[in-house]
Order: C-alpha cells, then structure tokens, then sequence
C-alpha cells in the first residue's frame, strides 16, 4: 500500500484521497458527530438538574431547619 501511495503525487494523497473519503462517509461522520454532540447535550441538561434540584433541597432544608430553632 505504501508504495502505491509513494508514487502519487501530494495532491493525491491530500486533497483527492480525503474529498473522495468525506463524499462517501460524510453522512456516517456527519451522523456519528450529531449523536455524540446530542448526548453531550443531554448529559449537561442533566447535570444542571440534577445539580439544581440539590440546590433546592439544600435551601429548604435548611430554611426548615432554622424554623424550628425559634
């Protein structure tokens, strides 16, 4: 294979081979990023509300427990 690809000129190896690679496997790349930026996306909207609904306990839990102080 690679002295197939030694006797070839640069652009061959880099621009044609590439262009030729993204035109077949655009849609699978394409597809394959979309899915791990969704799950990327879904995992921070979890975090955040996971996160927040702690948040909210935390404060009133603890605005609770002063109450009973008095």
């Amino acid at each position: 294979m690679r002295e197939i690809f030694a006797g070839l000129p640069w652009w061959v190896k880099w621009v044609a081979v590439p262009v030729i690679a993204l035109v077949l496997f655009g849609g699978l790349i394409a597809s394959v990023v979309g899915f791990v930026i969704g799950l990327l996306f879904k995992l921070l909207v979890f975090v955040a509300l996971v996160g927040g609904l702690i948040w909210v306990v935390r404060k009133f839990t603890a605005s609770s427990s002063s109450r009973s102080d008095w």
